[in-house]
């Protein structure tokens, strides 16, 4: 999504999947009884790394590119918005388009896609060819996001679906715990090239991995009775309007101040800490996940609004006591917390709620997520040059108050109070 996207402006969708309610409920393929196919997974938790870390590595090195092709600071954030919006502009096309595509091969194709356009992004030193790959690698991250959760739900028994969908999307916590800071670092110490030709050669090893490791199945236009997706009856399907609003407003938030967390820091005093603030942020990430795979089952409301509780604070304490650095790391570790599991929870809730028309509802999800890191690089850039990079925790405030009310009124459809398990599911570790 960009993440995304996800960051992505992220998601991501960021991560930033659609995956018809026929596919969930399909048997599922290459899973032990009772267990998950891990190798499996975790080819396609690599493919979540991939597309979130392209989308977001920018934001760790926004100083070095900026002098590198030219232009500002602001003016380089937009290769956030770029990926976003190539990513929005396709996602909901490219799905109805693909939907009698083989799933391995659509992957397939979207992680050459990033291949491609991060090593014409590595390469570059033009800002109009930097901007056409990233539209480029945003083209790609609209097929990828368009299945990568629905493909995992379908390797898993019902019971471990979520777990399935949790563990698939660990790789948005693990490219901003470890890739973005990796990233930042490799770029300060040997330039920030370097870091785009990194991801280059980890997706050529991605792409053996899942040709090896990750089972294929046919689209939802070539099973039995398949239609494409159907835009408007998902809309009218009641729930899947608040989990769309929620999307779009929630990472429209996080991406105003991600997007530009590298010139916020500089702000306050933390430049040169940039890496280490990213790396604390991501490991709460990484533990927000894990706490969703676990209780996602049970607890999605519960877990939706705690996150939404979370970033708001982090966001507070941000706005008003950046002058203090260790209340800072603190900050970075709440929003970590609530934002890493936001992800899952967003698809999940889409999914559950779209029912039927679950793939264009998750093909909504994945566009609307990344209008919103499109809108929240164009915002930021504008918020940054207009007023200064103070003004991005208070935005990200104003914006999650409509999210929490949008999900505490969701209680009947959307974000519902109980949640209908298959017999015998619960919480899983």
């Amino acid at each position: 999504m960009s993440t995304p996207r996800t960051g992505t402006p992220v998601s991501a969708p960021p991560e930033p999947s659609a995956s018809s309610a026929s596919s969930a409920s399909s048997a599922p393929v290459a899973a032990e009884p009772g267990g998950l196919p891990w190798f499996a997974l975790l080819a396609l938790a690599t493919a979540v790394f991939v597309t979130s870390l392209t989308e977001t590595l920018p934001a760790g090195l926004l100083p070095a590119m900026s002098g590198d092709l030219h232009v500002s600071e602001a003016a380089t954030g937009q290769t956030v918005t770029i990926y976003a919006i190539g990513t929005a502009l396709t996602a909901i096309p490219l799905t109805a388009a693909t939907a009698a595509w083989r799933r391995k091969r659509l992957l397939l194709t979207a992680m050459a896609g990033f291949a491609v356009a991060n090593t014409v992004t590595a390469v570059s030193s033009v800002y109009g060819l930097t901007m056409a790959a990233r539209f480029v690698a945003g083209v790609a991250a609209g097929l990828a996001w368009a299945l990568l959760a629905g493909y995992a739900r379908r390797m898993a028994p019902v019971p471990l679906q979520g777990k399935a969908i949790a563990v698939a999307m660990a790789g948005i916590p693990v490219a901003l715990s470890l890739g973005v800071p990796a990233g930042t670092f490799l770029g300060e110490q040997l330039g920030w090239r370097v870091a785009f030709l990194a991801m280059t050669a980890l997706t050529v090893l991605l792409l053996l991995w899942i040709s090896a490791a990750v089972p294929d199945h046919p689209g939802p236009g070539q099973e039995a009775g398949g239609e494409r997706p159907g835009m408007l009856r998902a809309l009218r399907v009641p729930g899947v309007g608040a989990v769309l609003f929620v999307t779009l407003v929630f990472v429209l938030a996080h991406t105003v101040l991600y997007a530009y967390i590298a010139t916020f820091l500089d702000g306050v005093g933390l430049g040169g800490s940039t890496d280490l603030v990213l790396l604390v942020f991501g490991a709460a990430s990484l533990s927000s996940i894990w706490v969703v795979g676990v209780w996602i089952h049970r607890r999605l409301r519960a877990l939706t609004v705690a996150a939404t509780l979370l970033v708001a604070t982090a966001a507070a304490l941000l706005a008003m006591l950046s002058d203090d650095a260790a209340l800072v790391y603190v900050a970075a570790g709440l929003w970590g917390l609530g934002w890493g599991g936001v992800p899952t929870l967003l698809q999940t809730a889409v999914a559950d709620a779209g029912g039927e028309q679950a793939d264009a509802a998750q093909a909504m999800l994945v566009t609307l997520w990344n209008v919103a890191m499109a809108a929240g690089g164009i915002i930021g850039g504008v918020l940054l040059d207009a007023i200064g990079s103070v003004s991005f925790p208070w935005t990200v405030l104003l914006l999650l108050l409509p999210v929490l009310v949008v999900v505490l009124a969701a209680r009947a459809h959307g974000f519902p109070a109980a949640r209908k398990l298959p017999s015998g599911s619960g919480p899983t570790a």
